[in-house]
C-alpha cells in the first residue's frame, strides 16, 4: 500500500495524523491554525468525505461559532462560496439558531423571563451594548440569557475586530473604538444603561506570546483609563468586572503556558461618579456573577424580578441615594484576580488605572467558575457562562451538565434525535459522520460527548462512521492535538466503531464573524477531501 501511495505526485503523504500534526508543529502551525489533514485510501482519494444523503451529528455546544460551517452543508439557498447538495440528515447537540433547519438533540428550554436588558427596558431605561465583532455574541446573545430576540430598548455597537490570523500582531485589537463609542453613549441625555466589553487579555490570552498578551493587559489599561475620564465627567455610575479570569495565571506551575480560561475569581469595582449625596458605600466582599444585575437595578433603584436570585452587593446599611440614571457596566474579559505574581500577566503588566480604580473605590471578587456559572464543580469559567450571567442575575444550569447528566442516566442513547440519524444511515447504507471539538474540556465541547455518540452508532449497528476532529489549545498542554486524536483514535479501536478521517484546527471551521473564506476551507476538507494526506491503514480502516 505504502507504493502504491508513494507513487501519487504531490506532497508527502504521512503515515498517521499523529505524524502529520507533528510535522505541522515542527513547521511553525499551531493547533488553532492546523491546515486540514484529510485521511485517503490507497489511490489517494479522500476517505469519509460527507456526501448526499449522510448523516451528520455535531456536538459541539455554545454554539454561535457553529452556525456558519452548520449553514455551508444545510442551506439550500447559501451563497458565500460554491456549495453542493447534500440533503444531510443532519443534528445538532444542542440549538445553535433557530433559523438552521437541522434536528437538535437538546432543545433549549423555557426562555429566561427578566434578564437585565429586559427589566431596564421596562423601567424606560435605553440599553447601548458595545464591543469588538469578537464578542458581539458575547453582549447580545448570551447577556440576553441565549436569546435572539432584541429588545425594544436595546441598541447595539460593534466594532470591527482586525482582520488577521494572529491576534497577537495587533494586542490592541478594536479597544480604542470601543472606547470612543462609550465615551459618545455616555454623553447621551436621558436614562441610559451602557454595557461594554474590552475583548483583548481573553482573545490574546489564548495565543502563547507573551509579548503580546502583555501588550494586550496594557491596551485594556489605557482604554480602561479613557473610560474611567468619561464616566466621572458625564457624572456616571461605573461598574468594571469581568466574565472570567485567563491571564492571571498564564503559566503551570512547571513554567509551561496556559492558554485557558482559569478557576480565580474577578474582580467587582462600584465608582460611582453621579455626585449623588450619600453616605459611604461598602460592598459585600465576596459574590458571583450573578450578584451583577441586582446590583445595576438597585444603582437605578428599580425592583429586582423574583426571577433573580442573585444578591445586590450593596451592603444594606449603605444609604443608596436617588437613583442612577447612567450607569456603565463595563466587562474586562479575561481579566481575572490572583495574588500570586508567578506566571500572573496583569501583575506583571503595568496597569495604573485599574490599579488606582482598585485602591480608591469599593471592591469585591466574584466567583466566575464552576458552579456559580451553572457549570460543574470546579470547572474553568468561559465568555459564554459569564455573559449569560451577568445579564441573568441567577444560576443558570448550563448545556453541558445536562448532557453529562444525560449519559449518566442513560437517557443519551435514548435520544430520539441521535437513533433517526444513526437509523438513516444504517438503513441507506450511508455514513454517520461525528464532528466536533476534540478536547477534554472547552467551552464548545468534549471528547466524552464524541465517546457517548460512539458508542450510540456501535449499538445502533452503524457500519460507516467517520469522525472530523477540530482542535485548538486553550488551556491544554503542549501538543494537545496530536494527543488528543491519537486518544480518539484509540477508544475507536477499543470500541471497534468509527475512524479518524479530518483533522483541522479551529480557527478554519469554528468562525463566528463571517469570514467565509476560513469556512470553506473547512468545507473543502469535509466535502471536497483538500488538505495534506495522511494514509488509510490498519484493521477497519483507521490508522
Amino acid at each position: 500500500m505504502k507504493e502504491r501511495l508513494n507513487m501519487i505526485d504531490g506532497p508527502k503523504i504521512h503515515d498517521s495524523f499523529a505524524e502529520a500534526i507533528r510535522a505541522a508543529y515542527r513547521s511553525g502551525q499551531e493547533d488553532e491554525a492546523l491546515e486540514p489533514i484529510v485521511k485517503v485510501d490507497a489511490d489517494g482519494r479522500p476517505v469519509g468525505k460527507i456526501s448526499e444523503g449522510d448523516s451528520l451529528i455535531f456536538y459541539d455546544i455554545r454554539g454561535e461559532r457553529e452556525v456558519e460551517l452548520t449553514e455551508s452543508l444545510t442551506d439550500p439557498c447559501f451563497s458565500h462560496f460554491p456549495v453542493k447538495k447534500l440533503d444531510l440528515h443532519y443534528v445538532t447537540l444542542i440549538e445553535y439558531s433557530k433559523a438552521l433547519d437541522v434536528k437538535v438533540a437538546f432543545p433549549p428550554e423555557d426562555h429566561l423571563k427578566n434578564t437585565l436588558t429586559e427589566v431596564l427596558g421596562g423601567a424606560g431605561f435605553r440599553v447601548v451594548k458595545i464591543s469588538e465583532s469578537e464578542k458581539a455574541i458575547h453582549v447580545g446573545y448570551f447577556f440576553n440569557g441565549k436569546s435572539e430576540d432584541v429588545f425594544p430598548c436595546e441598541e447595539r455597537v460593534v466594532v470591527p475586530s482586525p482582520q488577521v490570523v494572529d491576534y497577537a500582531a495587533v494586542p490592541d485589537m478594536s479597544a480604542a473604538g470601543v472606547a470612543t463609542a462609550v465615551e459618545q453613549a455616555l454623553a447621551r441625555e436621558g436614562k441610559i444603561f451602557i454595557l461594554a466589553n474590552l475583548a483583548n487579555v481573553d482573545v490574546v490570552g489564548h495565543i502563547e506570546d507573551k509579548r503580546a498578551v502583555l501588550a494586550a493587559v496594557e491596551a485594556v489599561d489605557r482604554t480602561l483609563g479613557r473610560i474611567i475620564d468619561a464616566a466621572r465627567r458625564e457624572k456616571a455610575a461605573l461598574i468594571v468586572t469581568a466574565d472570567h479570569g485567563t491571564v492571571e495565571e498564564w503559566l503551570y506551575p512547571d513554567g509551561t503556558v496556559n492558554t485557558g480560561h482559569t478557576k480565580n475569581p474577578v474582580p467587582f469595582i462600584l465608582a460611582d461618579f453621579s455626585g449623588i449625596d450619600q453616605s459611604p458605600v461598602s460592598l459585600i466582599p465576596a459574590g458571583e456573577l450573578a450578584d451583577v444585575a441586582p446590583t445595576v437595578l438597585g444603582l437605578a433603584d428599580i425592583p429586582v424580578p423574583v426571577e433573580m436570585t442573585g444578591r445586590n452587593l450593596v451592603e444594606a446599611a449603605g444609604n443608596p441615594g436617588r437613583p442612577r440614571t447612567k450607569v456603565l457596566l463595563l466587562i474586562l474579559d479575561g481579566w481575572g484576580r490572583r495574588e500570586d505574581a508567578f506566571g500572573n500577566m496583569i501583575v506583571e503588566a503595568p496597569t495604573p488605572r485599574f490599579d488606582e480604580l482598585w485602591a480608591s473605590c469599593p471592591h469585591s471578587i466574584l466567583d466566575s467558575f464552576g458552579e456559580a456559572v451553572g457549570m460543574p464543580q470546579g470547572t474553568v469559567g468561559n465568555s459564554e457562562a459569564g455573559h449569560l450571567h451577568l445579564g441573568a442575575g441567577r444560576r443558570v444550569l448550563l448545556d453541558r451538565v445536562k448532557i453529562d447528566k444525560a449519559i449518566a442516566n442513560g437517557s443519551f442513547f435514548r435520544n430520539e434525535a441521535f437513533l433517526r440519524a444513526a437509523e438513516e444511515a444504517r438503513k441507506n447504507d450511508k455514513a454517520l459522520h461525528l464532528m466536533g471539538i476534540v478536547s477534554h474540556y472547552s467551552s464548545h465541547g468534549t471528547i466524552k460527548h464524541l465517546f457517548a455518540l460512539l458508542r450510540l452508532a456501535r449499538e445502533a449497528g452503524v457500519k460507516k462512521v467517520f469522525v472530523h476532529s477540530f482542535i485548538g489549545r486553550r488551556g491544554e498542554r503542549p501538543e494537545s492535538g496530536a494527543i488528543y486524536v491519537e486518544k480518539v483514535e484509540e477508544t475507536c479501536r477499543e470500541l471497534r466503531v468509527g475512524e479518524v478521517v479530518t483533522v483541522m484546527g479551529r480557527f478554519w471551521s469554528l468562525d463566528r464573524e463571517e469570514n467565509w473564506d476560513r469556512i470553506e476551507k473547512a468545507y473543502r476538507a469535509l466535502v471536497d477531501g483538500a488538505g495534506t494526506k495522511v494514509r488509510r491503514s490498519g484493521p477497519m480502516g483507521r490508522s
